[in-house]
């Protein structure tokens, strides 16, 4: 067991150096994240005029949720966890995993944990220089709980989001391109994962749509979490969804792993 930890430990220090290379890279986008945030709040300040609420949220509520969407778009979004398998897998890279004692899921999860720790991290660099223009927007609630269930919410949230990911580009051992898979499931996401507008507004029918969908369990509900936009019992009752859509995720990949790494010793002779 001691062996194992330390063994992905050397991969998580392995990657947290490789991220820190382009470390300049995460601070930009996170920058230019700034960009979009100032036209979110363009727009949406906008919706507000002349309404002093919005499906019953105010606007420093709503400008709380984008913010909040933006520090975990960079602590557990799976930005090209898909492309960087298929990758690997087209190009035969993959064959050195399989002659060693290396689970590949937990070796690339690994990986994803330390990109997500330096990006996460970095993306506080912008929020903090924007802070004095973003401080009267905020509003956070002040419930204990929240923290208690907002810091699993994001874990299991990561688990999906680089479970997706990870499926996505298991894919690559029966088709030649995933692009199509992967902008498929990114429109899906961001209309039903709440990252063009919180699920809450939606027609009521969407909303309860979306709680069976693991895009969901994503981005929205974690965000919502934190920022007040649902009580206690939905928070306990999300964490028992989000585990289930774990699970099922982890067999599927299971699945996808074991069919294909027949197909590629087939097709490698």
């Amino acid at each position: 067991m001691i062996a194992a930890l330390n063994k992905y430990r050397h991969v998580f220090l392995v990657g947290l150096q490789g991220n820190i290379v382009y470390r300049w890279n995460f601070a930009l986008r996170g920058f230019f994240s700034l960009f979009h945030l100032m036209v979110v709040f363009i727009l949406w300040g906008a919706a507000f005029q002349g309404s002093p609420e919005i499906g019953g949220f105010d606007v420093r509520q709503t400008m709380t949720y984008f913010v909040m969407l933006l520090v975990l778009q960079f602590f557990i979004g799976a930005f090209n966890e898909d492309y960087q398998i298929s990758e690997e897998i087209r190009n035969g890279l993959i064959n050195q995993f399989l002659l060693k004692p290396i689970n590949y899921f937990l070796y690339r999860f690994t990986i994803y944990l330390a990109a997500r720790l330096v990006s996460g991290l970095l993306v506080l660099l912008p929020l903090l220089v924007a802070l004095p223009f973003l401080r009267d927007y905020l509003t956070f609630p002040d419930e204990a709980w929240r923290i208690a269930v907002g810091l699993p919410a994001m874990l299991l949230s990561g688990l999906i989001q680089f479970s997706i990911a990870y499926c996505f580009g298991l894919l690559t051992f029966w088709f030649l391109e995933i692009q199509g898979f992967v902008i498929l499931s990114l429109a899906i996401e961001t209309v039903l994962g709440g990252q063009m507008f919180p699920l809450d507004l939606m027609p009521d029918w969407v909303f309860r749509l979306s709680q069976w969908l693991p895009f969901y369990y994503q981005m929205y509900f974690p965000a919502a979490v934190f920022t007040g936009r649902i009580g206690p019992e939905l928070a306990m009752q999300g964490l028992a969804a989000q585990l289930a859509w774990v699970i099922a995720l982890l067999l599927l990949n299971q699945f996808l792993w074991s069919r294909g790494l027949r197909r590629h010793t087939a097709v490698g002779g």
